[in-house]
């Protein structure tokens, strides 16, 4: 019991599900509790807690600040515990600068640096996607109902926050920004449960704060 008020209070665990806002974690540094990873190759990423005053719950936020602009890599920071097959995850971004990329997401059911799904907000584009990173390929999920293009346009703004939230049911898959349900999308290629964390491309310099975690 006592563990399990030690965690309420870190924000790790609500009844709902597990939330972290990073707020108590050590300024400058990796939060305990994650992996830093990366699809394919380039300069190593840099994931560190953050002081930011425009962060929903403060003071803290969890930001990606590495800038190489190498095609095809993709910073990754994974939750290690727990391992989720279906359920809701969420995540308050703020993307703040990125030539090249300008971007930020959510990943599910990872199983390595090179495989995993993960929905992508976009803010050069404006527009958000659901991908599958199979064998270090980035590959669209094309949206139910949608042709011609393998994403939905929607303004995700520079150095403002954004709410991205991917509810997970088996092979089906349902994108929210903001609290409102902007895509559907499908795909069996990874069926078995995985871990969860956040994502970055090229040179995107995101912020992340509120990360949710609710296994159905």
């Amino acid at each position: 019991m006592k563990l399990l008020g030690w965690l309420v209070s870190f924000g790790l665990i609500t009844t709902a599900g597990r939330v972290i806002t990073f707020d108590t974690a050590p300024l400058g540094q990796t939060p305990p509790g994650w992996t830093i990873a990366m699809t394919n190759r380039g300069e190593p990423p840099v994931w560190q807690i953050m002081r930011d005053h425009t962060a929903a719950t403060q003071p803290y936020v969890f930001a990606q600040l590495s800038k190489d602009t190498s095609a095809g890599r993709y910073p990754l920071a994974i939750l290690d515990n727990p391992k989720m097959h279906d359920g809701d995850l969420s995540v308050r971004l703020k993307p703040v600068s990125g030539r090249d990329d300008r971007d930020g997401g959510l990943v599910w059911r990872y199983r390595d640096p090179n495989n995993y799904y993960l929905v992508r907000a976009d803010a050069l584009a404006g527009n958000v996607a659901v991908y599958k990173v199979e064998n270090g390929r980035f590959l669209s999920i094309q949206p139910n109902g949608i042709h011609g293009r393998h994403f939905v346009k929607h303004t995700i703004p520079t150095n403002g926050w954004s709410i991205l939230k991917v509810s997970v049911r088996g092979n089906r898959f349902q994108v929210y920004v903001n609290h409102r349900r902007i895509l559907r999308a499908q795909d069996d290629t990874f069926t078995g449960a995985g871990r969860v964390g956040l994502w970055t491309a090229g040179d995107s310099v995101t912020y992340f704060d509120d990360f949710r975690v609710n296994p159905k």
